[in-house]
């Protein structure tokens, strides 16, 4: 399990996940794991996916390929973006994309927040993107993580406090968040 956030405050954007993974009851630590890293970096952009473990690998691996679409600028480019992938995702990397029988489209099996210069991004299994203003959270701390960022929000000087903010709360309330934590921190272009 894991918990990744994405912030946006003062000319600045964050994102941020814990290292644990869970194998069962197994708390895998930074400690045991080397490659607990779980933010993937794409040109100007960084990733956090949820999902199964081999999420970063699989990220790591597809955009390692120079001419794979990779446009993290807006809903409509990340949207571009995650369709040319879901194809290559069932065939070359045997997704199972069936989650459930009467989804309309198949899945990406995970969910992916985005920071990029353009802003923050949300990208769901069925591939709908969201474009947050302030802040968000996917993963199993997702929940506390929302309402610490809420309640931080306005004292906060910077995304990156946000992004502590939060973090800090599903650390200390979810039992598959665990430190040490990850930040990344990209200037928003200016509109």
């Amino acid at each position: 399990m894991t918990t990744v956030i994405v912030t946006r405050k003062n000319g600045k954007v964050c994102i941020a996940a814990d290292s644990l993974a869970k194998y069962g009851s197994t708390m895998e630590s930074a400690t045991l794991i080397a490659n607990s890293d779980k933010l993937v970096q794409v040109g100007d952009a960084w990733l956090a996916p949820t999902g199964p473990a081999s999420a970063q690998l699989l990220l790591h691996s597809y955009f390692a390929d120079e001419k794979r679409a990779r446009d993290f600028s807006s809903t409509h480019g990340i949207f571009e973006t995650f369709v040319d992938m879901q194809g290559i995702l069932k065939d070359d990397y045997f997704l199972n994309p069936k989650e459930d029988e009467r989804d309309p489209f198949d899945s990406l099996q995970m969910e992916i927040l985005i920071a990029s210069p353009a802003g923050i991004f949300g990208v769901y299994p069925l591939r709908s993107i969201q474009e947050y203003t302030r802040y968000y959270a996917f993963g199993s701390g997702a929940e506390y993580a929302l309402g610490a960022m809420h309640n931080a929000y306005e004292a906060c000087p910077d995304a990156s406090s946000v992004a502590q903010a939060g973090l800090a709360a599903a650390e200390s309330l979810d039992d598959s968040t665990g430190l040490p934590f990850t930040l990344e921190e990209i200037t928003l272009d200016q509109a």
